[in-house]
């Protein structure tokens, strides 16, 4: 049962961060976002690295030393956009999405450390 629902997570994770990335870098929204939170110059590497970090779940499916790397990387980069959002006074319902993903990617690199596929 865990081996499942650890491989929902990392799809789940995967998509939610291709969504993310990819709108990262096209999204006029997003744009506007990071010049919000004073990281424009940012937001082009925020969204190369979600997309990679994304990448790096799907393969931690057969490799799970890459997914650990690509969930613990992506689970700082959370950490960092929850202090951000923290920093800036925003919302309980615009900073939890951050630190919900944190936990879900420590969860995951957790899980991908002891599970042998």
């Amino acid at each position: 049962m865990l081996l499942i629902s650890l491989q929902i997570s990392v799809v789940f994770c995967a998509l939610a961060f291709y969504f993310y990335g990819f709108n990262c870098l096209y999204s006029d929204f997003l744009k506007s976002e990071f010049k919000r939170f004073g990281l424009a110059p940012y937001r082009t590497l925020t969204g190369i690295l979600q997309l990679l970090g994304a990448t790096g779940l799907l393969l931690g499916l057969y490799f799970p030393l890459i997914g650990v790397l690509a969930a613990s990387g992506l689970s700082l980069l959370m950490l960092l956009g929850f202090i951000t959002r923290l920093k800036i006074k925003d919302s309980f319902k615009e900073t939890f999405p951050s630190f919900l993903f944190m936990l879900i990617n420590l969860g995951i690199a957790l899980g991908l450390q002891a599970v042998k596929f």
